[in-house]
């Protein structure tokens, strides 16, 4: 979902299918659960006062923005006191987390639960499971399909050449300006859709001993970061997309004005196929990822639910946090918050009983999500995200070049993992 950076100094200062044991929940019975949660993962009251009765243990759930609980977890943990007994924990934190002790490893999670949620290894620290993925985010190519055969194109692209060659034809054939969305300004969203062209070019972003993949010109960040300024300069992307943000694209492509969604959120499909929402409802369609191997690949950008180390009652949080990954509840969570539910078992039920849009190809490409780091999320990753979409703002505003600004995100992420 959202993703800011800052804080990352404090941080690296501080060096279910199957139902909750009873014995777990009678020990927690009666008590109060203060759980701390972002508006898209706070569940509805129905759902509160259905785990209270299930399990005698009373709900207190938190809202709080993204940006704000982080800040909250890590002036707490820093002050050694607890922000909730279980909070938010984002893919972007685990690293940082991990490093510092803040989480308990959910040990008692039971293994077919795990197994069945793909983006739960994106969650552990040194082979420690720190939480659990209570949604689903990973990017599939989007795309406008009416666009298409306007412009006589007969399928979705299915490498990085071909999506330019259909950016030309379907701006050629007038159907739209500026076929292309994607963010280029100084924000998250610009780097995370750079990684994933970074995959889509056979590249990856470090070697495991974290060492830059990227800026040799026949690396696959290299080429990704050329794709985008080549597309600018041919006019496929508008050229106010250097002031623009991920969910403002989005905004573009739901009003008919962008064919490619080329980073999409996968659960953003629920919206943009909502005619209540999106202009272009019955004419939105997805496609796995372009590759220039034939084997798509995605990361995921999933957010769960951990219990701090300085919180009271693990046994309470350990199970609201199985108890949000019962199937029913994952469906139920779909159902009222949109939320992609991060099991694949769920996802195959949905699709099978008709309510996932696009749900083949969302299952497809579901099975390909790939941690960005198979290290694990290093600590000093959000001044390396933050490095990296300055860099491309640059590019994108002609201050640099791409070598430079390959350059220039590797010297930063060299600084910032010797600190």
């Amino acid at each position: 979902m959202k993703r800011r950076n800052f804080l990352s100094l404090m941080a690296a200062a501080n060096a279910a299918f199957i139902v909750p044991s009873l014995t777990r929940a009678f020990a927690a019975s009666g008590d109060t659960l203060t759980v701390l949660l972002p508006p898209w993962g706070t569940i509805p009251k129905q759902m509160t006062d259905r785990f209270a009765k299930e399990t005698g243990i009373t709900l207190n759930i938190q809202t709080m923005g993204w940006d704000d609980i982080r800040t909250k977890v890590v002036t707490s943990m820093v002050a050694q006191t607890a922000p909730a007994q279980a909070t938010e924990v984002d893919w972007s934190w685990v690293g940082q987390f991990g490093a510092a002790g803040w989480y308990e490893p959910l040990d008692e999670i039971p293994a077919d639960t795990v197994s069945d949620i793909p983006t739960a290894e994106i969650f552990r620290y040194d082979g420690k499971l720190l939480a659990l993925p209570y949604n689903n985010d990973f990017r599939i190519l989007i795309y406008n399909k009416a666009h298409l055969e306007k412009a006589g194109i007969k399928a979705a692209p299915k490498s990085p050449d071909e999506l330019m060659d259909q950016a030309r034809a379907i701006k050629s054939a007038g159907v739209v300006d500026y076929p292309i969305g994607l963010p280029m300004s100084a924000t998250e969203g610009t780097a995370t859709a750079w990684y994933l062209l970074t995959m889509a070019f056979g590249g990856d972003l470090f070697d495991a001993d974290f060492k830059p993949l990227f800026t040799a010109q026949d690396s696959g960040g290299y080429k990704a970061l050329q794709f985008e300024v080549d597309a600018l300069k041919a006019g496929l992307i508008d050229p106010a997309a250097t002031g623009l943000k991920d969910v403002e694209i989005q905004e573009l492509f739901k009003s008919g004005s962008v064919t490619f969604d080329v980073a999409g959120w996968a659960g953003n499909l629920a919206v943009y196929s909502d005619k209540d929402k999106s202009k272009v409802a019955g004419d939105v369609d997805a496609a796995l990822m372009p590759s220039t191997s034939g084997k798509s690949r995605t990361f995921g950008l999933p957010e769960a639910i951990g219990v701090p180390t300085s919180a009271d009652n693990h046994e309470a949080a350990v199970t609201f946090i199985e108890w949000m990954a019962k199937p029913e509840n994952e469906i139920e969570i779909y159902n009222t918050l949109g939320d992609l539910p991060p099991r694949l078992s769920v996802l195959k039920q949905l699709n099978d009983e008709g309510k996932l849009f696009a749900g083949d190809k969302l299952l497809a490409q579901a099975q390909t999500v790939e941690p960005l780091f198979k290290q694990g999320t290093p600590g000093w990753y959000p001044e390396f995200s933050s490095a990296v979409a300055s860099a491309i703002n640059q590019v994108a505003k002609g201050q640099i070049s791409v070598g430079d600004a390959v350059a220039q995100m590797a010297e930063r992420a060299e600084a910032a993992k010797n600190r």
